[in-house]
């Protein structure tokens, strides 16, 4: 509650610093509370069993009262992907989001069959106007149509988010709105936001129609079945690629329900044209290769993705031709080299000619600005403070720096973790108290019950396997009925290590013989099975597999598991 109680304006994030994606931000003032952005972000493999990671939304729980309205910057996924999850647990009284990224909210909270009734489109000449805080919106370029950054004005000066960005000067989609970036410039801002996904890259980036002429070429030169893969969530790649198809007389099938998803939300939309030429996909199998296109997902080397089961043969659709041009018109994602090499060497076993993006091949292009681009942003909005967001640490660091190269004071900027909070007042701004925030486990439909225990047993279960102990005792005359049975997964090879196992039972027979006649609990009884068996195996394998004792209690028909 002291947050609220000073005259202070409070700028935050619950998510978004020191990583790519989960972005979320909040500015507050009296009893005002505005978020911007309720995004997710993707586990990588330490966290087996996660499907997303949201962000902790406890400090809104606690002052979800205050909470006036939740402002989208575009549609993608580290963006809007956290608000079913949000709506299920904090109440939010508006949300205001670009039209795109509409249409795809509601379609989230459909599958969720969460109803919402309070979702309002805004375009750039909206202004939305609370007690305190006014909000107004700004165009900008990014892979996803309806693209914005947000001024938010409030008592104690002008803040300004960029939301993600790129500045390009030939785009497929409208330009970014550099007049009234300027303009907002020019009337004086206390604080910047910016987006610093590629702070590490030197330069501008490529423009996107540089992408679109590239894979005309490709079209024009190629008399086979094409393949595309790209991300589902880039919108104007699907579009140039669509455009393309109609130029070349190519129909195209769609592959990946995500892929399917952002294709008809974007022809209901009218981002993308000519709905004729969609095709199913036992069409395109009847048609010669020279007239289809197939656009799928997996350019990451998904293991469930449409690519991957293509290159593997699984696929129940689609068969491998030789003469088919594969396309990765994406960038590998940090982290997911190993699964699309993998990918591509699968579709090179089968014969096929591949396509990624290299200095040879301009199939891709990255929705974000790379240094000078990013500098470009900083001298139109000209703050007087900058705070980096929407990277990790190394990302936020170098876009500082390159703040204080264009003239901002190395101590008015600002590389903060989730959850510090800055305290803006009457145009300057100092640190405040830290509050609540950090990672929420998603698993399944569960939010929030995969905790550090829960991950610590999978991470043994994936690296040492499981050991089970199952054994019958009959308590009344204090005696084992019979031999204990040893099953395990992912422990060992059972055929190749039958004497380890007999030992094994050996122990758990001689642990059970020695404290049933003790007369102990059942608890006691599997906690020495597992003190002897967990030092035995320890030392004679050097694993730490989980071990899960069943007892039944034949005489009283009583089953006791761990």
């Amino acid at each position: 509650m002291k947050l609220f109680e000073s005259e202070s304006t409070k700028v935050f994030a619950l998510g978004g610093l020191g990583e790519v994606g989960k972005n979320m931000y909040c500015v507050m003032h009296n009893n005002e509370l505005i978020i911007t952005d309720a995004g997710i972000t993707f586990p990588q493999g330490e966290l087996p069993g996660v499907d997303y990671i949201i962000p902790d939304f406890t400090f809104l729980k606690k002052n979800e009262k205050f909470i006036k309205a939740l402002f989208i910057t575009h549609g993608h996924e580290d963006h809007i992907g956290g608000i079913p999850f949000l709506l299920q647990n904090v109440e939010i009284p508006k949300i205001y989001a670009p039209n795109q990224a509409v249409g795809l909210i509601r379609k989230k909270l459909e599958d969720k069959n969460i109803r919402y009734d309070n979702l309002i489109t805004y375009n750039e000449d909206t202004k939305v106007k609370f007690k305190y805080i006014e909000v107004e919106f700004f165009m900008t370029t990014h892979s996803i149509p309806d693209s914005h950054g947000i001024c938010i004005h409030t008592p104690n000066g002008t803040i300004v988010t960029t939301g993600d960005f790129k500045f390009d000067l030939t785009p497929i989609g409208p330009m970014a709105n550099l007049h009234k970036m300027a303009r907002i410039g020019a009337n004086g801002v206390s604080l910047l936001l910016s987006d610093s996904t590629n702070a590490l890259n030197s330069g501008f980036s490529m423009s996107e129609s540089k992408v679109d002429e590239a894979l005309g070429e490709i079209f024009k030169e190629h008399h086979g079945r094409i393949i595309i893969a790209t991300f589902a969530s880039n919108i104007y790649r699907l579009k140039h690629i669509v455009d393309t198809c109609k130029r070349n007389d190519r129909k195209i099938a769609i592959f990946g329900r995500s892929m399917e998803t952002n294709i008809e939300i974007s022809i209901q939309d009218g981002y993308i044209k000519n709905k004729e030429i969609f095709i199913s996909p036992e069409e395109s199998n009847n048609l010669p290769s020279k007239k289809v296109c197939l656009l799928c997902t997996g350019s990451q080397g998904e293991p469930l993705a449409a690519l991957s089961r293509i290159a593997n043969g699984t696929h129940k659709q689609i068969k491998l031709k030789e003469n088919d041009l594969v396309i990765f018109s994406s960038s590998t994602i940090p982290g997911n080299a190993i699964s699309v090499s993998r990918t591509i060497n699968k579709l090179y076993l089968k014969g096929v000619k591949v396509y990624t993006n290299t200095l040879l091949n301009d199939i891709h292009t990255s929705g974000h600005g790379n240094q000078e681009e990013l500098k470009l942003m900083l001298r139109l909005i000209n703050p007087k403070y900058f705070m980096p967001f929407h990277g990790e640490y190394r990302m936020l660091k170098t876009h500082a720096d390159l703040a204080v190269a264009c003239g901002i004071p190395r101590e008015n900027t600002f590389v903060l973790e989730n959850g510090d909070v800055l305290l803006l007042n009457k145009g300057n701004i100092t640190r405040g108290e830290k509050i609540q925030a950090g990672d929420i486990y998603v698993d399944g439909n569960r939010i929030g019950n995969v905790g550090n225990a829960v991950m610590k047993d999978r991470k043994m279960m994936a690296s040492d396997g499981i050991v089970v102990v199952i054994a019958n005792i009959d308590t009344k005359n204090s005696m084992l009925l019979g031999n204990p049975n040893i099953t395990t997964r992912g422990f060992v090879l059972v055929n190749d290590n039958i004497e380890l196992l007999k030992q094994l039972e050996e122990i758990v027979r001689k642990a059970i013989c020695n404290k049933i006649k003790e007369h102990v609990s059942y608890n006691e009884i599997k906690t020495e099975i597992i003190s002897e068996l967990s030092e035995y195996i320890i030392n004679k394998t050097g694993r730490r597999p989980i071990i899960l004792p069943v007892i039944m209690d034949i005489k009283k028909n009583i089953k006791i598991e761990s």
